[in-house]
C-alpha cells in the first residue's frame, strides 16, 4: 500500500470514529476543520438539518504564511459566529492531528469568542 493510501486510510478511520460521537445541532453547531496543503477551510455544520450554517477559508490571502493563515480564518469565523448569534460549537478535528494550523485556528477561534 502507498504512503498515501495509508495515510487516508488512517484519517478516514480516525474521522469516522469521531463523527460516531460529534453531532451539531442548530444550537451547538459543528465546527469541522479541513486542511489542504496550501489552504484551511472551517465550516459551522448543523447535522440535524444537513446544511453549513457559516463557512471561512484562507482563499482570499495567499501570501501569508499558513499559520498566520489559520489564524486569521479561525478569528473571522468567530466574528461571523458571533453575528450570527451562535456561541458555542463542537469541534471536530477531522481526523487530523491537533497541532499546528489545527491548533492554531482553534486557539483562535477561542480568542473571537467561541466556546468549545
Amino acid at each position: 500500500m502507498a504512503l498515501k493510501n495509508r495515510k487516508q486510510f488512517r484519517r478516514t478511520r480516525i474521522k469516522m470514529r469521531i463523527r460516531k460521537i460529534i453531532s451539531g445541532s442548530a444550537e451547538r453547531p459543528r465546527m469541522t476543520v479541513f486542511r489542504s496543503n496550501k489552504q484551511i477551510y472551517v465550516q459551522l455544520i448543523d447535522d440535524q438539518a444537513g446544511h453549513t450554517i457559516l463557512s471561512a477559508s484562507s482563499k482570499d490571502d495567499d501570501k501569508a504564511a499558513k499559520l498566520v493563515q489559520a489564524k486569521k480564518v479561525g478569528t473571522s469565523l468567530a466574528t461571523k459566529a458571533k453575528e450570527a448569534g451562535i456561541d458555542n460549537v463542537v469541534f471536530d478535528r477531522n481526523g487530523y492531528l491537533y497541532h499546528g494550523r489545527v491548533k492554531a485556528l482553534a486557539e483562535a477561534a477561542r480568542e473571537g469568542g467561541l466556546k468549545f
